[in-house]
């Protein structure tokens, strides 16, 4: 008896002089949580991230005359996409456009959640263009007039849709939420913003990153 129990004194000994041998905590439940936490993907805290710094300066560094941008759509939309725009590489992506104007409300629907203006920019009394003005805001136009991302970075088209989603529930937050809904036809707006090229006969969609209601 006295041998075996030497025996074994011996071989704890040695498993436990082994190179490399280290007892691993077991995580509790909380504490896996929290790891999962830390690489989770957060599309609203991607956004913050880049919103002020990078996105808004390349908005507005890019941002072309509403005017002139539309009458290079007319002459060649690859041309003014070019210029004024961005899309995808792989695959084919459309273009959006960014475009930046002055005008005139002419019209507001704002009854349902997906609120718009309707703007004349060329003072001819008629609207050349519509805004959303929220809180729910159609298509991912600011998410895909930026240069500063692309779809490859992220793990999958959920999250990507999940970032384009967000640039909504950004400027929604930070732009539109506390814009007056009353009397807003005769109103000045000023606004710097992203659309994508329209339906024929369709007035452009115009997704604002900036948005300033005058007098």
């Amino acid at each position: 008896m006295v041998r075996i129990k030497g025996a074994l004194l011996m071989a704890m000994l040695a498993a436990a002089a082994l190179p490399g041998c280290k007892i691993v905590k077991t995580q509790t439940a909380a504490e896996k949580a929290a790891a999962a936490a830390k690489t989770e993907f957060n599309p609203g805290d991607r956004v913050e991230a880049i919103w002020q710094a990078k996105a808004l300066p390349s908005i507005e560094k890019r941002a072309g005359d509403f005017k002139q941008v539309m009458t290079l759509i007319a002459a060649n939309p690859d041309d003014a996409g070019a210029k004024f725009g961005h899309r995808e590489k792989e695959g084919n992506a459309p273009w959006t456009y960014l475009v930046k104007f002055e005008g005139k409300i002419t019209a507001a629907e704002t009854a349902s959640r997906a609120a718009t203006i309707e703007v004349d920019v060329d003072g001819d009394g008629k609207a050349d263009l519509k805004v959303q003005i929220g809180p729910a805001i159609r298509g991912t136009a600011l998410r895909d007039s930026l240069d500063i991302v692309n779809f490859n970075e992220f793990k999958n088209q959920i999250e990507w849709a999940q970032f384009g989603k967000s640039f909504n529930e950004k400027v929604n937050a930070t732009v539109l939420a506390s814009l007056p809904r009353d009397a807003l036809p005769g109103k000045t707006v000023k606004v710097t913003g992203a659309f994508p090229l329209p339906t024929p006969g369709q007035l452009p969609l115009v997704t604002p990153a900036t948005l300033v209601i005058g007098q």
